[in-house]
């Protein structure tokens, strides 16, 4: 039981890193199944081009928006914005919004660069679509020194199927490939430095010690958790009461239920401030001493300096 529990823990204190090399695993055999089974280099000129774009880019298109639907604080900063447009821009402070959704972009960009990365050190899908290129100065570069021949066999060549001899191919090939696996090394090399670079600028201008931080980060995560249970237990309750008076033909008997206002204030999106010991909105409700009061011409997302946690 404490090997199990140890794994336990184990897990869940790397489930960011496991998750991550998860959605790799998923990337790399997704990439593998496009390759194989659906991709189908036309080989003509008119057509490479934009087939193996297709292929590259549709793919990391579909991640990038599947990473900002799922993002749950999207969702806390746009739900209700045309009704009230103070949620994104409160108090006319356009760039607090504006660091909040760089967040979110960063967060949903993981996914189709590491499908780019992949497919790219896969080179089928580059080969393709440079291979299509009717420019004069790719042309030159793949057939230098070469035959008009080659010039006219170039977009036959990532399918093997070109009439030039099997080393002159085959050359063109690694060529094709090569310069695939170095933009795709490219990518990974900047992806990797610009978030190196983005978490040791937050950390660095962390207004809260590593380990209030680390305490704070492993708060939220059980907050969602225990949110995630009590809600579900509510919603039954509600249900099973509004049910029981409904085929009882009876008034509903009482049931405590946060109101409209309390729903928006542990909703919004929250940023910690020195002057406060709360570590998310649902805190700072609780604690207040006048719940049920609310300010009307306060802003339903406040953002303040500091560190946005949500």
């Amino acid at each position: 039981m404490d090997a199990f529990q140890s794994v336990l823990r184990f897990v869940m204190n790397q489930k960011s890193t496991i998750g991550y090399s998860f959605m790799a695993i998923l990337t790399i055999g997704g990439e593998r199944i496009f390759s194989m089974v659906s991709f189908q280099c036309p080989c003509n000129r008119s057509q490479n081009f934009f087939y193996g774009l297709t292929f590259l880019l549709s793919p990391a298109f579909v991640l990038l928006v599947l990473g900002y639907f799922f993002s749950t604080r999207m969702w806390r900063l746009f739900t209700g914005c045309c009704l009230n447009p103070l949620k994104l821009c409160p108090r006319g402070n356009c760039l607090g919004c504006v660091k909040v959704f760089i967040r979110i972009s960063v967060g949903a960009c993981v996914a189709p660069v590491m499908w780019l990365s992949v497919a790219l050190l896969n080179g089928t899908f580059y080969e393709c679509a440079v291979s299509g290129l009717e420019s004069n100065e790719v042309v030159n570069l793949f057939c230098k020194n070469k035959t008009y021949k080659c010039k006219m066999e170039l977009p036959r060549v990532p399918c093997g199927k070109s009439n030039l001899p099997k080393e002159d191919n085959q050359e063109l090939l690694l060529m094709l490939r090569a310069q695939s696996q170095i933009l795709g090394w490219c990518i990974i090399i900047c992806a990797a430095t610009a978030g190196l670079i983005g978490i040791c600028c937050n950390n660095c201008r962390s207004q809260v010690s590593y380990l209030q931080l680390t305490f704070w980060r492993r708060y939220i995560e059980k907050e969602k958790e225990q949110f995630e249970h009590y809600a579900e237990d509510y919603a039954t309750k509600l249900a099973n009461r509004n049910l029981k008076s409904f085929f009882e033909n009876r008034d509903p008997e009482a049931f405590p239920f946060p109101d409209h206002t309390a729903w928006e204030e542990i909703s919004k999106l929250y940023t910690f401030s020195t002057s406060e010991q709360y570590y998310s909105t649902l805190q700072r409700y609780v604690d207040r001493a006048e719940r049920d009061h609310t300010d009307e011409r306060k802003p339903v997302l406040a953002f303040e300096e500091g560190i946005e946690m949500s």
